[in-house]
Protein backbone atom coordinates (compact mmCIF):
# COMPACT_ATOMS: atom_id res chain seq x y z
CA UNK A 1 0.00 0.00 0.00
CA UNK A 2 2.47 2.45 0.75
CA UNK A 3 4.04 2.35 -2.61
CA UNK A 4 1.05 3.24 -4.00
CA UNK A 5 0.61 6.29 -2.03
CA UNK A 6 4.10 7.54 -2.70
CA UNK A 7 3.37 6.77 -6.56
CA UNK A 8 0.33 8.28 -6.63
CA UNK A 9 1.08 11.24 -4.63
CA UNK A 10 4.28 11.90 -6.99
CA UNK A 11 2.17 11.04 -10.15
CA UNK A 12 -0.42 14.13 -8.84
CA UNK A 13 2.39 16.74 -7.65
CA UNK A 14 3.65 16.27 -11.68
CA UNK A 15 0.66 17.35 -12.38
CA UNK A 16 0.10 20.16 -10.14
CA UNK A 17 3.50 21.50 -9.99
CA UNK A 18 4.55 20.79 -13.58
CA UNK A 19 1.46 22.63 -14.35
CA UNK A 20 2.43 25.67 -12.43
CA UNK A 21 6.04 25.96 -13.93
CA UNK A 22 4.44 25.52 -17.45
CA UNK A 23 2.15 27.95 -16.43
CA UNK A 24 5.44 30.40 -14.52
CA UNK A 25 7.58 29.71 -17.26
CA UNK A 26 5.73 30.10 -20.63
CA UNK A 27 2.04 31.66 -19.95
CA UNK A 28 2.66 34.20 -17.93
CA UNK A 29 5.39 35.74 -19.15
CA UNK A 30 3.42 35.79 -22.51
CA UNK A 31 0.37 37.28 -20.63
CA UNK A 32 2.41 40.00 -19.14
CA UNK A 33 4.44 40.56 -22.01
CA UNK A 34 0.78 41.38 -24.08
CA UNK A 35 -0.65 42.61 -20.92
CA UNK A 36 -3.65 40.16 -21.67
CA UNK A 37 -5.72 38.46 -18.37
CA UNK A 38 -7.00 36.19 -21.05
CA UNK A 39 -4.24 34.24 -21.90
CA UNK A 40 -4.41 32.84 -18.06
CA UNK A 41 -7.82 32.50 -17.87
CA UNK A 42 -7.45 30.40 -21.43
CA UNK A 43 -4.88 28.13 -19.66
CA UNK A 44 -6.51 27.98 -16.35
CA UNK A 45 -9.67 27.01 -17.67
CA UNK A 46 -8.60 23.42 -18.85
CA UNK A 47 -5.50 22.97 -16.32
CA UNK A 48 -8.41 23.23 -13.33
CA UNK A 49 -9.73 20.48 -14.66
CA UNK A 50 -6.67 17.90 -13.27
CA UNK A 51 -5.40 20.65 -11.13
CA UNK A 52 -7.56 21.10 -8.27
CA UNK A 53 -8.28 17.18 -8.12
CA UNK A 54 -4.34 16.48 -8.76
CA UNK A 55 -3.95 18.81 -5.45
CA UNK A 56 -7.06 16.75 -3.87
CA UNK A 57 -5.32 13.78 -3.99
CA UNK A 58 -1.61 15.39 -2.95
CA UNK A 59 -3.06 16.26 0.06
CA UNK A 60 -4.94 13.00 1.04
CA UNK A 61 -2.09 10.79 0.13
CA UNK A 62 0.24 13.34 1.64
CA UNK A 63 -1.72 13.25 4.70
CA UNK A 64 -1.67 8.88 4.61
CA UNK A 65 2.10 9.55 3.99
CA UNK A 66 2.48 11.23 6.78
CA UNK A 67 1.01 9.09 9.25
CA UNK A 68 3.13 6.51 7.86
CA UNK A 69 6.39 8.44 8.73
CA UNK A 70 4.82 10.13 11.78
CA UNK A 71 2.03 8.20 13.08
CA UNK A 72 1.76 10.28 16.43
CA UNK A 73 0.22 13.05 14.27
CA UNK A 74 0.72 15.35 17.68
CA UNK A 75 4.21 15.04 16.38
CA UNK A 76 3.34 16.70 13.24
CA UNK A 77 3.07 20.14 15.23
CA UNK A 78 5.87 19.86 17.96
CA UNK A 79 8.19 17.63 15.54
CA UNK A 80 11.02 15.74 17.05
CA UNK A 81 12.38 13.71 14.41
CA UNK A 82 13.24 15.17 11.04
CA UNK A 83 10.97 13.23 9.36
CA UNK A 84 8.21 15.10 11.98
CA UNK A 85 9.71 18.33 10.89
CA UNK A 86 9.35 18.10 7.45
CA UNK A 87 5.56 17.00 7.64
CA UNK A 88 5.33 20.43 9.61
CA UNK A 89 7.14 22.67 6.75
CA UNK A 90 5.12 20.31 4.64
CA UNK A 91 1.68 21.44 6.23
CA UNK A 92 2.79 24.96 6.19
CA UNK A 93 3.63 25.52 2.77
CA UNK A 94 0.73 24.05 2.33
CA UNK A 95 -1.63 26.00 4.62
CA UNK A 96 0.01 29.12 2.36
CA UNK A 97 -1.08 27.57 -0.72
CA UNK A 98 -4.72 27.61 -0.10
CA UNK A 99 -4.29 30.89 1.56
CA UNK A 100 -2.74 31.98 -1.46
CA UNK A 101 -4.88 30.42 -3.73
CA UNK A 102 -8.28 31.35 -1.64
CA UNK A 103 -6.85 35.71 -1.98
CA UNK A 104 -6.60 35.04 -5.85
CA UNK A 105 -9.82 33.53 -6.39
CA UNK A 106 -12.22 35.55 -4.13
CA UNK A 107 -9.74 39.02 -4.41
CA UNK A 108 -7.78 39.14 -8.01
CA UNK A 109 -9.21 36.73 -10.10
CA UNK A 110 -12.91 38.48 -10.06
CA UNK A 111 -11.08 41.84 -11.07
CA UNK A 112 -8.55 40.39 -13.11
CA UNK A 113 -7.70 42.93 -15.90
CA UNK A 114 -4.16 44.31 -17.13
CA UNK A 115 -3.80 46.28 -13.68
CA UNK A 116 -4.02 43.31 -11.72
CA UNK A 117 -2.63 41.29 -13.64
CA UNK A 118 1.05 41.50 -11.89
CA UNK A 119 -0.66 40.71 -8.25
CA UNK A 120 -1.55 37.25 -10.52
CA UNK A 121 1.70 36.97 -11.11
CA UNK A 122 3.08 37.08 -7.99
CA UNK A 123 0.56 34.52 -6.09
CA UNK A 124 1.73 32.08 -9.53
CA UNK A 125 4.76 32.77 -8.65
CA UNK A 126 4.68 31.99 -5.11
CA UNK A 127 2.40 28.93 -5.56
CA UNK A 128 4.90 27.81 -8.28
CA UNK A 129 8.08 28.59 -5.80
CA UNK A 130 6.06 26.63 -2.71
CA UNK A 131 5.29 23.61 -4.99
CA UNK A 132 8.69 22.76 -5.88
CA UNK A 133 9.60 22.97 -2.46
CA UNK A 134 7.21 20.80 -1.35
CA UNK A 135 8.86 18.10 -3.71
CA UNK A 136 11.93 19.21 -2.36
CA UNK A 137 10.71 18.32 1.32
CA UNK A 138 8.84 15.36 -0.24
CA UNK A 139 12.06 13.83 -1.49
CA UNK A 140 14.03 14.66 1.79
CA UNK A 141 11.53 12.90 4.05
CA UNK A 142 11.92 9.72 1.88
CA UNK A 143 15.55 9.85 1.65
CA UNK A 144 16.85 11.55 4.67
CA UNK A 145 18.32 14.15 2.11
CA UNK A 146 18.53 17.43 4.08
CA UNK A 147 20.24 15.45 7.04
Amino acid sequence: MYRILILVHVLAATVWVGGHLVLSLTILPRALRERDPAIIRQFEDGYERIGIPALVIQVLTGLLLAYHWAPDVASWFRPATLQASLIAAKLGLLALTVALAAHARLKIIPALDAKTLRPLAVHIIAVTTIGVLMVVLGVAIRTGWLL
